[in-house]
């Protein structure tokens, strides 16, 4: 396993969990979907910015790319109006820990059955523990900040 990228998805992570801190503030100033909105609008902007000093290898119309992977666009913003609505409700740490359950349980799905094109990768002993330190984790946390 590469650790340089393990590590660049743990600094990643940590940056979701910022942005879950911030969020939440942000969307009881201004509004759930604004906030949303100012999120992505600030992001779309630093990667347009970004896109003009990285030379593309060739131009893909939109009409020639699959819709059901243009459809992963429509889960960007449904996470990030739940980011906004949950982290006040519940925390930073309670909210990020829901997030890494689903992320790991879809994950795990995604691996065995190979959908969208990934290596089928099988659940065995370790993996499924995995899941259940993490199910553990939120439920501690749960109860924790009860």
């Amino acid at each position: 396993m590469n650790l340089i990228f393990v590590l660049l998805v743990v600094i990643a992570g940590m940056g979701l969990s910022f942005e879950a801190g911030l969020l939440g503030p942000l969307g009881s100033e201004v509004g759930h979907l604004w906030a949303t909105l100012s999120i992505f609008g600030v992001g779309a902007s630093l990667l347009w910015l970004i896109s003009l000093f990285i030379p593309s290898k060739e131009t893909v119309s939109l009409h020639a790319i699959p819709k059901w992977q243009l459809s992963g666009g429509l889960l960007g913003p449904i996470y990030v109006v739940v980011l906004t609505l949950a982290t006040p409700a519940l925390g930073v740490a309670m909210t990020m820990i829901g997030v890494l359950t689903g992320q790991i349980g879809k994950s795990f799905a995604i691996d065995y059955f190979g959908w969208f094109g990934t290596a089928k990768k099988p659940v065995n002993k370790l993996r499924v523990l995995s899941i259940l330190f993490v199910i553990l984790a939120m439920f501690f946390s749960y109860m924790g900040a009860a």
